[in-house]
Protein backbone atom coordinates (compact mmCIF):
# COMPACT_ATOMS: atom_id res chain seq x y z
CA UNK A 1 0.00 0.00 0.00
CA UNK A 2 1.36 3.43 -0.93
CA UNK A 3 1.49 6.35 1.45
CA UNK A 4 -1.68 8.37 1.62
CA UNK A 5 -0.98 11.61 -0.21
CA UNK A 6 -3.24 14.46 -1.19
CA UNK A 7 -2.80 17.63 -3.18
CA UNK A 8 -4.21 19.95 -0.53
CA UNK A 9 -3.68 23.14 -2.52
CA UNK A 10 -5.66 21.73 -5.47
CA UNK A 11 -8.41 20.41 -3.18
CA UNK A 12 -8.72 23.80 -1.51
CA UNK A 13 -8.93 25.50 -4.93
CA UNK A 14 -11.64 23.09 -6.12
CA UNK A 15 -13.58 23.58 -2.86
CA UNK A 16 -14.05 27.23 -3.80
CA UNK A 17 -15.25 26.41 -7.30
CA UNK A 18 -18.94 25.66 -7.78
CA UNK A 19 -19.56 26.47 -4.14
CA UNK A 20 -23.32 26.58 -4.78
CA UNK A 21 -23.19 22.79 -5.26
CA UNK A 22 -22.83 22.38 -1.48
CA UNK A 23 -21.71 18.86 -0.65
CA UNK A 24 -21.49 17.78 -4.29
CA UNK A 25 -17.87 18.11 -5.35
CA UNK A 26 -15.88 16.94 -8.34
CA UNK A 27 -15.19 13.75 -6.39
CA UNK A 28 -18.86 12.75 -6.69
CA UNK A 29 -18.97 9.98 -9.27
CA UNK A 30 -22.67 9.24 -9.44
CA UNK A 31 -25.29 10.34 -11.92
CA UNK A 32 -27.24 12.64 -9.60
CA UNK A 33 -30.38 12.57 -11.73
CA UNK A 34 -30.49 8.77 -11.73
CA UNK A 35 -29.58 8.53 -8.04
CA UNK A 36 -32.34 11.00 -7.12
CA UNK A 37 -34.84 8.99 -9.21
CA UNK A 38 -33.82 5.75 -7.49
CA UNK A 39 -34.04 7.44 -4.10
CA UNK A 40 -37.49 8.85 -4.89
CA UNK A 41 -38.65 5.33 -5.78
CA UNK A 42 -37.19 4.12 -2.47
CA UNK A 43 -38.93 7.01 -0.72
CA UNK A 44 -42.26 5.95 -2.22
CA UNK A 45 -41.60 2.39 -1.08
CA UNK A 46 -40.88 3.49 2.47
CA UNK A 47 -44.03 5.65 2.57
CA UNK A 48 -46.17 2.74 1.37
CA UNK A 49 -44.51 0.53 4.01
CA UNK A 50 -45.30 3.08 6.73
CA UNK A 51 -48.94 3.15 5.64
CA UNK A 52 -49.20 -0.64 5.36
CA UNK A 53 -47.60 -1.24 8.78
CA UNK A 54 -49.81 1.41 10.42
CA UNK A 55 -52.88 -0.16 8.84
CA UNK A 56 -51.80 -3.60 10.02
CA UNK A 57 -51.20 -2.20 13.50
CA UNK A 58 -54.89 -1.29 13.71
CA UNK A 59 -56.19 -4.35 11.84
CA UNK A 60 -54.37 -6.98 13.93
CA UNK A 61 -56.86 -9.20 15.77
CA UNK A 62 -56.68 -12.45 17.68
CA UNK A 63 -55.01 -13.81 20.79
CA UNK A 64 -51.51 -12.59 19.86
CA UNK A 65 -52.71 -9.38 18.25
CA UNK A 66 -51.44 -6.97 20.89
CA UNK A 67 -47.77 -8.01 20.67
CA UNK A 68 -47.85 -8.31 16.88
CA UNK A 69 -49.62 -4.95 16.55
CA UNK A 70 -46.86 -3.35 18.63
CA UNK A 71 -44.28 -4.90 16.29
CA UNK A 72 -46.15 -3.47 13.30
CA UNK A 73 -46.12 -0.02 14.92
CA UNK A 74 -42.39 -0.26 15.68
CA UNK A 75 -41.70 -1.20 12.07
CA UNK A 76 -43.90 1.66 10.82
CA UNK A 77 -41.89 4.14 12.87
CA UNK A 78 -38.60 2.74 11.59
CA UNK A 79 -39.85 2.89 7.99
CA UNK A 80 -40.79 6.55 8.58
CA UNK A 81 -37.25 7.19 9.76
CA UNK A 82 -35.96 5.57 6.56
CA UNK A 83 -38.22 7.81 4.48
CA UNK A 84 -36.95 10.90 6.29
CA UNK A 85 -33.31 9.92 5.82
CA UNK A 86 -33.87 9.22 2.12
CA UNK A 87 -35.63 12.59 1.68
CA UNK A 88 -32.70 14.34 3.39
CA UNK A 89 -30.25 12.68 1.01
CA UNK A 90 -32.34 13.66 -2.02
CA UNK A 91 -32.15 17.30 -0.87
CA UNK A 92 -28.38 17.00 -0.35
CA UNK A 93 -28.15 15.85 -3.94
CA UNK A 94 -30.11 18.97 -4.93
CA UNK A 95 -33.17 16.95 -5.83
CA UNK A 96 -36.76 17.26 -4.68
CA UNK A 97 -38.23 14.49 -2.53
CA UNK A 98 -41.48 13.32 -4.11
CA UNK A 99 -44.05 13.01 -1.33
CA UNK A 100 -46.97 13.43 -3.69
CA UNK A 101 -49.70 10.83 -3.19
CA UNK A 102 -50.30 10.99 -6.96
CA UNK A 103 -48.62 7.91 -8.39
CA UNK A 104 -47.28 6.79 -5.00
CA UNK A 105 -48.32 3.17 -5.56
CA UNK A 106 -46.73 3.14 -9.04
CA UNK A 107 -43.42 4.54 -7.73
CA UNK A 108 -43.30 2.12 -4.82
CA UNK A 109 -41.54 -1.23 -5.10
CA UNK A 110 -43.95 -2.83 -2.66
CA UNK A 111 -47.71 -3.01 -2.49
CA UNK A 112 -50.19 -1.78 0.06
CA UNK A 113 -51.82 -5.08 0.94
CA UNK A 114 -54.10 -6.13 3.74
CA UNK A 115 -55.39 -9.49 4.78
CA UNK A 116 -58.14 -11.44 6.48
CA UNK A 117 -56.15 -12.56 9.52
CA UNK A 118 -52.93 -11.98 11.42
CA UNK A 119 -51.09 -14.55 9.29
CA UNK A 120 -52.10 -12.70 6.12
CA UNK A 121 -50.86 -9.38 7.54
CA UNK A 122 -47.54 -10.90 8.58
CA UNK A 123 -47.15 -12.56 5.19
CA UNK A 124 -47.76 -9.33 3.26
CA UNK A 125 -45.28 -7.45 5.42
CA UNK A 126 -42.65 -10.15 5.05
CA UNK A 127 -43.10 -10.18 1.26
CA UNK A 128 -42.64 -6.39 1.19
CA UNK A 129 -39.49 -6.62 3.33
CA UNK A 130 -38.04 -9.30 1.06
CA UNK A 131 -38.69 -7.07 -1.97
CA UNK A 132 -36.98 -4.13 -0.22
CA UNK A 133 -34.00 -6.31 0.68
CA UNK A 134 -33.46 -7.36 -2.92
CA UNK A 135 -33.89 -3.86 -4.33
CA UNK A 136 -31.67 -2.19 -1.72
CA UNK A 137 -29.01 -4.85 -2.28
CA UNK A 138 -29.08 -4.05 -6.00
CA UNK A 139 -28.92 -0.32 -5.24
CA UNK A 140 -25.82 -0.87 -3.08
CA UNK A 141 -24.14 -2.73 -5.95
CA UNK A 142 -25.20 -0.09 -8.47
CA UNK A 143 -23.96 2.81 -6.34
CA UNK A 144 -20.62 1.11 -5.63
CA UNK A 145 -17.93 3.71 -5.13
CA UNK A 146 -19.73 6.31 -7.27
CA UNK A 147 -21.79 7.68 -4.38
CA UNK A 148 -20.49 6.29 -1.10
CA UNK A 149 -22.72 8.47 1.08
CA UNK A 150 -25.91 7.21 -0.56
CA UNK A 151 -24.55 3.67 -0.59
CA UNK A 152 -23.85 3.79 3.16
CA UNK A 153 -27.34 5.19 3.76
CA UNK A 154 -28.95 2.38 1.76
CA UNK A 155 -26.74 -0.21 3.49
CA UNK A 156 -27.89 1.02 6.89
CA UNK A 157 -31.54 0.89 5.82
CA UNK A 158 -30.97 -2.56 4.31
CA UNK A 159 -29.70 -3.85 7.65
CA UNK A 160 -32.92 -2.73 9.35
CA UNK A 161 -35.06 -4.25 6.59
CA UNK A 162 -33.26 -7.56 7.14
CA UNK A 163 -34.04 -7.31 10.88
CA UNK A 164 -37.69 -6.63 10.02
CA UNK A 165 -37.80 -9.68 7.75
CA UNK A 166 -36.26 -11.82 10.47
CA UNK A 167 -38.78 -10.55 13.03
CA UNK A 168 -41.69 -11.17 10.68
CA UNK A 169 -40.49 -14.65 9.70
CA UNK A 170 -40.27 -15.57 13.39
CA UNK A 171 -43.74 -14.18 14.09
CA UNK A 172 -45.19 -15.91 11.04
CA UNK A 173 -43.68 -19.21 12.11
CA UNK A 174 -45.10 -18.78 15.60
CA UNK A 175 -48.59 -17.96 14.26
CA UNK A 176 -49.17 -20.90 11.99
CA UNK A 177 -47.63 -20.14 8.58
CA UNK A 178 -48.19 -23.33 6.61
CA UNK A 179 -44.97 -22.73 4.64
CA UNK A 180 -42.75 -22.43 7.74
Amino acid sequence: MNDFAIDLANIQKRARENIADGPITGAYGGDREQVVKALNDALATEIVCVLRYRSHHFLATGLAAKSVAEEFLEHANEEQEHADRIAERIVQLQGVPNFSPDGLAERSHSEFAGGECLTDLLTEDLVAERIAIEIYTEMVRWLGDHDTTTRVLIESILAVEEEHADDLASLLSAHGNPQA
